[in-house]
């Protein structure tokens, strides 16, 4: 089953979506930013990126941009989950593949996980 990154600052919401993610049967690791994700992404084989948009350290903008500045991973989906709804352009621009606005439903992350992971729709 692919592995899934879960990058946020805040434990709510990280065990929100790693509860989601893992009910569906992927592997999911967790990161309290981005600097801690550059870390993972580093030494573990990472198929999707869930990301915060304001984390400390290094926010997921900046993880979004060293994600496809390097060869390595620059290919990684990345999705960036976020209360910011006025962030989508830079975002985009970053290299992100998704924006979406808190909050969503786990039907909504779960069909977005498996269209960029090119998985079969299933209940």
């Amino acid at each position: 089953m692919p592995k899934i990154l879960v990058v946020d600052d805040s434990p709510v919401v990280k065990k929100i979506v790693t509860t989601t993610l893992v009910k569906k049967g992927f592997e999911v690791k967790e990161a309290l930013d981005g600097v801690a994700a550059l870390e993972i992404l580093l030494s573990e084989k990472i198929d999707l990126v869930i990301t915060d948009l304001n984390m400390p350290k290094m926010d997921g903008l900046q993880l979004t941009r060293e994600i496809r500045k390097n060869p390595m991973y620059k290919r990684i989906p990345v999705i960036m989950l976020t209360t910011n709804p006025s962030e989508e352009q830079k975002a985009l621009e970053a290299g992100a593949n998704l924006y979406l606005k808190k909050p969503v439903t786990s039907e909504e992350l779960i069909s977005h996980v498996q269209k960029f992971l090119g998985i079969e729709m299933r209940s």
